[in-house]
């Protein structure tokens, strides 16, 4: 039987794919989300609203989108690190439940209203440059960016800044709920973001 090279299949000294931690710890070493720090700064924000509604005795659909828009010229740069919401539901037996979740690009919001961005850390001054709206609609004109069903319940999905929303560009994210008979839906949507 031969003898097996000793290769270094991870880390070898010629290409390494480690990371190292740099900080004021030696051990352990410390390793947190940018979140952490935005948070720290004041630089990390969030908002978001609920549409509810009592529906008639043939059901409907409850929609609630949030728009994340970043001005034109805001010298910022919006980095979304969590989706979430869900969406509440009091039903009848004999009623059927569907839900959805779509995440798009830019578009345009029908009669939106403006909800104010509020800075996770309290102590803070600082305020966003977003724009947020919402509407009872989904937007028209949006690229699909990502979508999926969903149960009645919360929601909460870390993306960690993998959504970048520079100066020009918006985000939506938009919940529905559809009962076929009545019964009281509600549909939540919120986004939290970091700005630089």
């Amino acid at each position: 039987m031969g003898t097996l090279p000793n290769h270094n299949v991870f880390n070898p000294l010629t290409q390494p794919v480690y990371t190292s931690n740099t900080n004021t710890y030696t051990s352990p070493g410390i390793v947190a989300p940018p979140e952490n720090d935005a948070g720290t700064s004041g630089s990390l924000f969030n908002s978001g609203t609920t549409n509810s509604t009592t529906l008639g005795l043939l059901g409907g659909t409850v929609t609630a989108t949030v728009q994340l828009a970043n001005p034109a010229g805001s010298g910022r740069t919006l980095y979304v690190s969590r989706l979430f919401g869900g969406i509440t539901v009091s039903l009848n037996l004999l009623s059927s439940f569907s839900g959805s979740m779509i995440l798009s690009a830019n578009g345009t919001l029908a009669s939106p209203s403006t909800l104010i961005p509020v800075n996770s850390n309290l102590s803070s001054a600082n305020v966003s440059v977003a724009t947020v709206r919402f509407s009872t609609s989904a937007p028209s004109g949006a690229t699909s960016l990502m979508s999926m069903p969903l149960q009645a319940g919360p929601f909460s999905s870390n993306v960690f800044g993998s959504y970048v929303v520079p100066p020009g560009q918006s985000i939506n994210l938009t919940v529905s709920g559809s009962l076929s008979v009545g019964g009281l839906l509600a549909s939540t949507a919120y986004f939290a973001w970091w700005e630089v």
